[in-house]
């Protein structure tokens, strides 16, 4: 496949790329700073800015499917503002692009513990975290609206971690998976592969997904 990847150096981007990679696909990834990310057969590195429509619009155009793993810069008074933004400029540019698939990245506050009642709404929700829960949740619920694209939003298990590539998960829908009585954990390796497994087989069209071990 040929994949547009937004946000390429992150945490999860720079995860998604290297198992892009790996499995032989035609990566084209959008980055501010191109020098951060070094060369490997098979990837494109365009400069751009995540939060110009058009300049996101050029350089996906063509390509099978976009990997969306932007955030915001963290800890800043305007986050949530900027993380719609940007969120709000690729859903944009992809549609202008003519490119149908989008997956998008976001997180498990979102999530439902129990019914009518998400996870970043519990006492139990670490308050350095809730700021960007809550813009991941106003962004899940604008793609939900979206009838244009072929989307899929992923929210990762809560505790989301650096750990081995096992390729081993259970995959849910819009509640949280359990480990017991706690909540579920994945590394960002495996959530790589859930995504690239998704763009192979798609089986969440206009729908979220989430997995735990």
């Amino acid at each position: 496949m040929k994949i547009a990847l937004v946000g390429p150096t992150g945490f999860v981007g720079s995860k998604v790329l290297a198992e892009a990679l790996q499995r032989g696909h035609q990566v084209t990834a959008l980055a501010r700073n191109p020098s951060k990310l070094a060369a490997h057969a098979g990837l494109t590195v365009v400069q751009g800015d995540a939060t110009d429509v058009e300049q996101l619009a050029r350089a996906v155009a063509g390509h099978d499917a976009v990997v969306s793993a932007y955030n915001a810069p963290r800890g800043t008074d305007d986050f949530r503002d900027r993380y719609l933004q940007g969120f709000q400029t690729v859903v944009e540019g992809v549609k202008r692009s003519g490119v149908k698939r989008l997956v998008m990245v976001g997180g498990a506050g979102s999530l439902f513990v129990a019914p009518g009642v998400q996870l970043c709404d519990t006492p139990q929700f670490p308050a350095e975290y809730r700021t960007e829960a809550l813009a991941a949740r106003d962004a899940l619920k604008q793609i939900t609206e979206e009838r244009g694209l072929d989307w899929t939003f992923v929210s990762p298990a809560p505790l989301l971690q650096p750990g081995p590539r096992t390729g081993r998960f259970r995959l849910g829908g819009d509640q949280v998976l359990m480990d017991g009585d706690k909540p579920g954990r994945i590394s960002v390796d495996d959530l790589a592969v859930a995504i690239v497994d998704e763009l192979e087989s798609p089986r969440h069209v206009q729908r979220r997904f989430t997995l735990a071990y």
